[in-house]
């Protein structure tokens, strides 16, 4: 593909990335005291409900990627995945009970659907040498945009006083605009090579070892609402959560293309690495630090984390993917890493409930480590 209609695809994907994240991180500061606020909603139930939507996450990136390949089209996926995002919010506008909420976060997390059909497009327009950068600008505008639906939150929410169904009605908007943008500026292009099912032994050992740790990892890495929750049983005003959740979302929003970038000069291995280093440091973190300042700086490693692990992540396993099952295998990695999220909250909750609040970073440190070591054993390619 030239590199100007490369340029045109990166650029309305990221715009499109933008604004869904901007309607999307206008509530999600606030989703963990919304939900716990709810009649018979505790630490357990939210840990329900967050794993519940990460494991519909993959289950739809998964069934997308699948089909992308098979039927040889994207878009579509891409399209309708911002539509049952911004439907979504409108029925959590509306819900009164904690239980009306499930429909709604399974129609709001299948929106993912959009995820492994995009990320196939992205790394089939992009080299080796500029993929990292391609993937870490992508993150980049999908932190920005939280970064500014997060300072849209606070204004709205701490100091106009906004209540959360108007909140969740207005950011419903900016996604429906996704939408339209993708259906406009994205011209479908059949696919070639389409495959007709993926087994196992489609796999390199190598792809298999590095989802073997992504699901360990995976395993221990919980919902940002815990971080939030943790924050206030601290002391952290209610008004200020939100502005932790600014915090990381901004200091992912600004590193993610240095990383990106990072990957592809020294290696996406090295980068993941680094980024699981960082969440355990900041699992360590948790357990012993009970200042204000240090928790701050703990959001700060949050962040970095994020801003390391996401974009590397898509672009090591469109690498070590046949080019004919790229987005298949994309939807893979996102079924199962969301399927081991939905018991890394389920487990957080109840380890929380159960014993402290500080137990569910150790599970998820010793998980970490074990992470860590089973990268040394991944190859490059």
């Amino acid at each position: 593909m030239k590199e100007e209609s490369a340029n045109h695809v990166i650029g309305a994907f990221s715009a499109a990335s933008f604004l869904n994240d901007l309607g999307s991180d206008m509530i999600f500061p606030i989703w963990p005291l919304f939900v716990t606020a709810l009649p018979g909603a505790n630490m357990a139930i939210l840990g329900l409900i967050d794993g519940l939507g990460d494991a519909i996450v993959s289950l739809s990136q998964a069934g997308s990627g699948y089909l992308s390949d098979r039927v040889g089209k994207r878009k579509v996926f891409i399209w309708t995945g911002y539509l049952f995002g911004s439907l979504s919010r409108v029925g959590y506008a509306l819900s009164g009970v904690w239980q009306q909420l499930i429909p709604f976060r399974i129609l709001d997390r299948s929106g993912k659907v959009r995820g492994a059909p995009r990320d196939a497009i992205v790394a089939d327009v992009s080299t080796e040498q500029n993929r990292g950068r391609n993937f870490g600008l992508l993150r980049a505008m999908d932190n920005l945009g939280a970064v500014c639906g997060v300072m849209t939150c606070i204004v709205l929410f701490n100091h106009l006083g906004w209540g959360y169904t108007s909140i969740f009605l207005l950011a419903s908007i900016p996604s429906l605009i996704s939408a339209l943008l993708v259906l406009l500026l994205i011209k479908e292009r059949k696919t070639k090579g389409i495959h007709k099912g993926l087994a196992l032994k489609d796999l390199r050992g190598n792809l298999k070892l590095f989802l073997f740790l992504s699901a360990v990892f995976a395993l221990g890495s919980f919902s940002y609402s815990f971080l939030l929750v943790y924050a206030q049983d601290l002391g952290f005003e209610t008004g200020s959560i939100p502005m932790l959740y600014l915090l990381f979302t901004a200091v992912a929003s600004v590193m993610s293309l240095p990383f990106g970038k990072l990957a592809d000069k020294a290696g996406r291995r090295a980068v993941l690495v680094l980024s699981y280093t960082l969440f355990g440091l900041m699992c360590l973190g948790f357990v012993y630090v009970g200042s204000f300042e240090g928790v701050i700086g703990l959001f700060i490693l949050y962040g970095l984390h994020r801003a390391a692990a996401e974009p590397v992540q898509r672009a090591f396993v469109s690498e070590l993917s046949p080019p004919r099952y790229r987005a298949s295998i994309l939807g893979v990695f996102q079924l199962i890493v969301g399927l081991f999220a939905l018991p890394a909250s389920l487990i957080a909750g109840v380890l929380w409930e159960t014993f402290a609040k500080f137990a569910p970073f150790i599970f998820s440190l010793s998980l970490t480590l074990l992470a860590i070591v089973l990268m040394g054993f991944v190859k490059e390619s």
